[in-house]
């Protein structure tokens, strides 16, 4: 069986976002693992205007196009007012059947972990027919962040990172079967 091709999305398009610090750290320690395809998708890069004020066919086309290419997700995310970054929730409605039957972990940072946020965007996955794993791992601005700007994540969050890349790879094996 080849690997699986699994996408580590930036949940933030705003200019000095951490999101891309937590993401290369995330795929360094999954492609050490040599167990599936890993590749960083950033939002930002498809330019989606927010859906329904203008014609984004060929940004979405584009969207779509990437993310059926994959067979699951890590979701860097960070906490913004309790919830998930407006631009992340617009990107999830910008696709429907290329996020189905495809399984998800979550990478978050906050004050609390990014916790809220991770619970925000469990609801929203449910409703994108995309399963979610249950270790995740939860970063604090306040001790994986120096001065809140450079990113120092504490060895311990290693446990989460790889038992939540073990789920994201069992589940994307099995629900590629339903696709």
């Amino acid at each position: 069986m080849s690997k699986l091709n699994i996408g580590i999305i930036l949940g933030s398009t705003r200019q000095g976002r951490l999101s891309p610090q937590v993401g290369e750290w995330v795929k360094r320690i999954a492609d050490q693992r040599g167990d599936a395809n890993y590749e960083i998708v950033d939002i930002a890069d498809y330019k989606l205007p927010l859906l329904g004020e203008a014609d984004a066919a060929v940004q979405a086309a584009a969207w779509n196009e990437k993310l059926g290419s994959l067979d699951g997700f890590v979701f860097i995310v960070q906490e913004y007012n309790h919830s998930i970054t407006g631009a992340l929730k617009n990107a999830l409605d910008y696709a429907r059947e290329a996020w189905n039957n495809k399984a998800a972990g979550i990478v978050s940072y906050g004050s609390v972990g990014g916790a809220r946020a991770a619970e925000h965007l469990r609801g929203i996955l449910g409703e994108l027919s995309v399963a979610d794993v249950r270790i995740h791992a939860a970063l604090s601005l306040f001790t994986d962040f120096e001065n809140g700007q450079v990113f120092k994540p504490s060895d311990f969050h290693l446990t989460n990172v790889n038992g939540m890349l073990d789920q994201v790879l069992a589940w994307s094996g099995a629900l590629k079967t339903l696709r």
